[in-house]
């Protein structure tokens, strides 16, 4: 581009007879030059070449030529030096003032800045070099513009912030106060915004649809809208709707706009110098088409003798109008320089320029390009804009406008084993400037999406890159400010399931890597940075499950958890510390315990934890009552029983025990349960509470108290109102559970998962229905599905409540109809939610309330919190998760036995062969129940030995201790006949 130069306007006044006022004169200083952009400002001009240098000349009274002085006048354009390592993508000149984007994002601002024009927060003081505007950092720009002694600039996704002077509301802020710092237009968020061009004190902004908004001094009609008020808010040209804008440029106190469709310009403001093209002088309120030859470019030439041109770009000068064109009859040769001089951003073109090279050392200009994307906030945040529906141009704290999928396919595409080179430089570029220079306040919503995208790149899960990049990047999101945090939270939200756990599994997988290095040794001079590290990334999933949480559960909870905590940390030792936190919080906080991260502990490590608070709860209560014991020996106090002492007969088990717990108090419940059946000498080393616990459920739960209704469909039990018993019987049952857990013994409670949720204050839904009573439950499911135009107005379930399907009468009372239900559709979810409260709540609470005080008097806490209600289920009843092959493998032996003696083959072959249900007699025989503890089988560490008597003796069972005395029998079937004896023999603790 060859550059001309108008004397009137870019010479300092005292150069005027240089040359004739009006003339455009040609500027050779730059003719070796590939000049792509200019920009022209009252009295100064700033020129971009194709290296992305910035020359300057003119007026440089304040500083606008950037040359680190204030000369009065410039005649030859000169290199901005200090931008010289700087790639400039565009600059555009206020009157007195400049600004430059670079192809890094950066915005440069220098000259006057008597009204805050520079947006660098000074008051005043004119500026003679470039400076960043530092609260614009990150931020993936696509324009600047600059007015009279006012500026804006605009994202790629059509944010706009504006600062300056604003005395007449030209900053669209709905007031006229001047901004020393960039502020945003909300009002303008919404709007899609492609384009904005500044006049001396007002301002234009086009919408990708072609709509066209101004605001600011409308002296003049400058603003379109028919009248000469000023707005301090933009304002929709409404005479120009119908109509796709497609340019607009303001000059002084004039605006024009371009509508290709009908190849016409409007012009509308000051025309006294004949700038509106209106072949008049007058001033125009709205806008008015300019006079010409202009017609559309598809539009058909009646005649070659007629002179018709179609538009190509518009400008409007101060009070003059300029357009380039061309003949319609003629190829088009004119070319947008403008085009495409935008910031870098990651794509597949610039990938496929870095992977074209010749393999080994990169060349300078490449590596440069990588360096520059990679430590550019700005190009990253630029980069995967979505442009589908809805695209990036509805970018807002609901919605990132990223092409997540777009991000991962690249992000794979420039990584490749073998391309080294390239991904060591991205590496470099992630680490040593990118990620030190992210700030905790970002400046816009445009600016966080990095924080989504960067995870995607094969980088962040190379364990190479784990302390360098990955954990980098998590410590630079948790020290993000809450508004910043809640937005990242509400487009974590959006994620599909897949895509938000690989985010957490990744950084599973960085907790697992540290806690493996830690378990190999680190040098306690690096003990406090390891700390740092580990809770970094915790704190990050931290961070992640509250939002999975606050969604609905964007995946499972149990995708949190971690399971090689139980092979890489000592579970008990970490809740022991965790627990003298709590009780002495003013101590040293150095060390990171995982404890205060529940959620990635898996029902294994929760059981740990519970049996660890139980044991420690157990402790301080015995201690507590030998210090009460060791002061009745000097003082009057009542000496006390450091266990809970449950001495009961088989024959009146519920009424025994119900006597003891009344006279129990809260603090009782914490000691050791010990049991005593009155007439057998056993000693309870676990086996007979386990006993205990089975008999006193079974006989609770018989017909003959009613206070349980058995659903033969699901054989689940559940709470029924109608029973005549006392509501401290429901208080003893959630005792005796609490004491089951407490004690670590699994009783027999067939009680669906909602139970267990109630117990951790969840509310059962419609699939806990279906559970109870599946009958039911499938059936309002298929009423909830059913298509709405096939409903009536009112309809009848299509299935009749009664007292077999649902177990209760009061749902008569609570649907007078009865077996005839009409529910109106417009409230069938309502009849769901009411029909499943009433089952699960109201008709029961009362009873529930009690069993749920018994129950929390021994177990509440917070570790019991941490369990899901699956898992708390287990804890309560075991499992039936059977592996019969681990049970052998676990099992230990005594005495003459090993695993390869012909009695214990013959044991394992025989058993191996029984039924399930005879292997389920057989664990309550060896164990005390029938199912399997939360643990899984090797938990319960059978034990075998051999005994002293002959092949006619029984096997027996020494159930506190899981351990079988069995004798030295030689035959297969002598075996299974006293193994089966036994197991149908199987009560009672007498001694064999």
């Amino acid at each position: 581009m060859c550059i001309f130069s108008r004397a009137i306007s870019n010479l300092a006044e005292d150069d005027y007879n240089t040359v004739r006022a009006g003339r455009f004169e040609h500027v050779v200083a730059l003719d070796a030059q590939i000049i792509v952009a200019v920009s022209g400002g009252e009295s100064h001009t700033l020129a971009l070449n194709d290296k992305g240098q910035i020359f300057s000349w003119g007026l440089g009274s304040d500083g606008q030529l950037g040359l680190n002085n204030f000369e009065e006048c410039v005649r030859v354009p000169r290199n901005i030096k200090c931008l010289s390592d700087v790639q400039i993508a565009q600059v555009a000149c206020g009157y007195r003032h400049s600004h430059a984007l670079s192809k890094g994002g950066q915005v440069f601002s220098w000259g006057q800045n008597q009204f805050g024009q520079l947006g660098l927060g000074m008051h005043g003081s004119s500026i003679s070099t470039p400076q960043i505007i530092q609260s614009l950092q990150g931020i993936p720009f696509a324009q600047l513009s600059a007015g009279g002694a006012h500026s804006f600039a605009i994202t790629l996704s059509g944010a706009v912030f504006g600062w300056g002077r604003n005395k007449f509301g030209q900053l669209g802020l709905n007031d006229t106060n001047d901004r020393w710092f960039p502020a945003l237009l909300k009002s303008l968020r919404s709007q899609r915004v492609i384009y904005v061009s500044c006049g001396e004190d007002h301002t234009a902004a086009l919408t990708k649809e072609g709509g066209v908004f101004t605001f600011g001094a409308g002296g003049y009609g400058q603003l379109g809208h028919n009248s000469t008020n000023h707005e301090i808010n933009p304002r929709k040209v409404f005479e120009l709707m119908g109509n796709i804008v497609t340019q607009i440029s303001c000059g002084r106190q004039h605006t024009l706009a371009f509508t290709p469709s009908s190849g016409k310009m409007y012009s509308f403001g000051l025309g006294g110098n004949g700038q509106l093209g209106t072949r008049s002088t007058c001033n125009r309120k709205s806008p008015a088409p300019v006079k010409g030859p202009f017609v559309a470019s598809a539009a058909p030439i009646e005649s070659e003798s007629e002179q018709c041109f179609c538009i190509h770009r518009i400008y409007a000068g101060g009070d003059q109008s300029f357009a380039h064109y061309y003949s319609p009859n003629k190829p088009q040769t004119i070319t947008d320089v403008q085009t495409n001089r935008g910031i870098c951003t990651l794509n597949e073109d610039i990938i496929e320029k870095w992977l074209s090279h010749s393999t080994g050392r990169l060349s300078l200009e490449i590596s440069s390009e990588i360096d520059l994307v990679f430590s550019s906030a700005s190009c990253l945040n630029g980069s995967f804009l979505a442009t589908s529906n809805p695209d990036h141009f509805n970018t807002s704290s609901k919605f990132s406008g990223v092409d997540m999928n777009m991000a991962r396919l690249l992000f794979h595409r420039v990584i490749q084993h073998d391309h080294p080179e390239i991904s060591q430089l991205i590496a470099a570029s992630l680490e040593k400037n990118l990620l030190p220079r992210l700030t905790n306040s970002p400046p816009d919503i445009e600016s966080l999406r990095l924080y989504l995208t960067l995870p995607e790149c094969p980088l962040f899960s190379d364990q190479n890159n784990y302390v360098t990049i990955t954990i980098p990047f998590a410590k630079s999101i948790i020290m993000l400010k809450e508004a910043a945090l809640k937005v990242l939270g509400n487009w974590w939200s959006t994620f599909e399931g897949m895509l938000f756990q690989r985010l957490v599994e990744l950084y599973k997988e960085v907790v697992v890597y540290l806690l493996r290095m830690h378990k190999l040794g680190i040098p306690s001079i690096e003990q406090r940075i390891f700390n740092c590290f580990l809770d970094t990334s915790l704190r990050f999933l931290k961070m992640l499950h509250a939002v999975s949480e606050r969604a609905g559960h964007i995946i499972e909870y149990d995708k949190f958890y971690i399971h090689e905590l139980d092979d890489l940390v000592d579970i008990r030792n970490d809740y022991i510390t965790w627990f003298q936190r709590q009780m002495f919080p003013s101590g040293p906080d150095s060390l990171v315990t995982l404890c205060r991260y529940p959620f990635v502990f898996d029902a294994q490590a929760k059981t740990t934890l519970l049996q660890t608070d139980a044991v420690l709860q157990m402790q301080m209560a015995v201690d507590q009552a030998q210090m009460q014991n060791l002061s009745s020996l000097f003082m009057p106090v009542e000496s006390v029983n450091p266990c809970l002492i449950l001495i009961v007969r088989r024959d009146n088990i519920v009424g025994d025990t119900m006597e003891v717990l009344r006279k129990s108090k809260n603090v009782d419940y914490k000691k050791p349960l010990k049991v005593i059946f009155v007439a057998e000498e056993a000693v309870d080393a676990g086996g007979v509470r386990k006993e205990f616990f089975l008999l006193i459920m079974k006989e609770l739960m018989d017909p003959k108290y009613g206070m349980f209704r058995y659903y033969e469909e699901s054989r689940l039990i559940w709470f029924s109102n109608k029973t005549f018993e006392e509501f401290d019987l429901f208080n003893l049952i959630g005792i005796i559970c609490g004491l089951a857990i407490y004690n670590l013994t699994i009783v027999e409670l067939q009680f669906p998962v909602a139970l267990y949720k109630k117990l951790l204050k969840k509310k059962p839904t419609l699939d806990d229905l279906k559970e109870l009573t599946p009958d039911v439950g499938r059936s309002l499911q298929a009423l909830l599905d059913y298509p709405e135009d096939d409903l009536e107005e009112t309809f009848c379930l299509n299935f009749t409540i009664t007292e077999e399907n649902y177990g209760a009468t009061e749902v008569f009372e609570l649907i007078p109809n009865g077996e005839n239900i009409s529910v109106n559709k417009s409230n069938r979810q309502e009849f769901v939610n009411a029909y499943v409260d009433y089952v699960f709540n109201t008709s029961v609470a009362p009873l529930f309330e009690y069993f749920y005080a018994g129950f929390h008097k021994v177990c509440g806490g917070k570790v019991l919190e941490l369990f899901q209600p699956n898992e708390l289920q287990a804890m309560v009843i075991g499992n039936t998760s059977y592996d019969w092959a681990e049970l052998e493998k676990s099992t230990e032996y005594k005495g003459e036995y090993w695993k390869d003696h012909p009695t214990i083959k013959l044991f394992w072959e025989v058993f191996h062969s029984l039924p399930l249900q005879k292997k389920k007699q057989f664990l309550l025989f060896l164990t005390g129940s029938d199912r399997i503890p939360i643990l899984g089988m090797k938990s319960l560490k059978l034990v075998i030995q051999p005994t002293g008597g002959g092949e006619h003796y029984l096997p027996v069972a020494h159930t506190c201790f899981n351990l079988l005395d069995l004798p030295k029998y030689t035959s297969t079937e002598t075996l299974r006949e006293k193994l089966l004896h036994a197991i149908d023999h199987n009560q009672g603790f007498n001694l064999a």
